[in-house]
């Protein structure tokens, strides 16, 4: 794994261990990144092997969090930094925790399909008979993996431009998840026997929502990152607003 630019210590091992923090942080979102794209797959599919080999990798997103959270806080004691390298430090505190809570959520799809799978034994397709939710599920996912890939690249890149353009995604998986739940008012009325499968449907659009949210808090702690500006609750154009006055 490449090293990232992270300069403008006079320590020359100061900047060697956030380095290695934040080639931490890459490797987690990669790995959180695998994770998400097996858990909608197993979904689409109906696998539950796939299913299955998400819940038991959930706990190494858990031990790298650990890992990297500890790395930081031997920094915080041995370093004591201050201003932009204590801005550094609690920037990839808060990202790590976002992507353990992106891994919670895969974790929640991979036992929602395992519960589908109950529903319908053997070959049966969950989607039978609510077609238009499989097509919309379709985009949503492509949405959220788009946004997963390009939040990662931005803070692999340092770039707080690149940041707000994966953050602004979000809007699209909020789009197609209010798609899929008045799709699912009307399937409730018309698909009485499907009930149970539809709740369970609504749940994993909900739990994809969720990523969409935490990928955006990862953008935004990009942002804080690079170039110190706390963009929390701020709307998109209210934030390159900001990062214009910064250039």
């Amino acid at each position: 794994m490449p090293t990232h630019r992270i300069d403008g210590h006079t320590s020359h091992s100061y900047n060697s261990e956030l380095r290695s923090i934040v080639d931490g942080v890459v490797n987690m979102g990669d790995l959180v990144i695998t994770q998400v794209r097996h858990a909608l797959n197993a979904f689409m599919t109906g696998d539950t092997t796939l299913a299955k080999q998400v819940i038991e990798n959930d706990h190494n997103i858990n031990l790298l969090e650990l890992a990297i959270d500890q790395q930081c806080i031997d920094i915080l004691v041995k370093r004591q930094p201050a201003a932009r390298d204590l801005r550094a430090v609690f920037s990839i505190m808060k990202a790590i925790m976002d992507l353990e809570r992106i891994g919670d959520q895969s974790k929640r799809i991979a036992h929602a399909v395992l519960r589908l799978k109950e529903h319908h034994p053997g070959k049966k397709n969950y989607f039978d008979g609510i077609e238009l939710q499989e097509d919309a599920f379709e985009q949503i996912n492509a949405h959220v993996i788009n946004m997963l890939q390009k939040s990662m690249d931005a803070f692999h890149n340092m770039n707080a431009e690149e940041a707000l353009q994966a953050a602004m995604l979000d809007n699209h998986i909020d789009n197609s998840y209010g798609e899929i739940l008045r799709q699912n008012d009307k399937d409730m009325l018309v698909q009485g026997t499907h009930y149970q499968t539809i709740l369970e449907i609504t749940w994993i659009g909900r739990a994809v929502e969720r990523i969409g949210d935490h990928a955006r808090n990862v953008c935004e702690y990009t942002i804080y990152f690079v170039k110190g500006l706390d963009v929390r609750h701020k709307k998109d154009d209210e934030i390159a607003e900001l990062l214009a006055k910064k250039l």
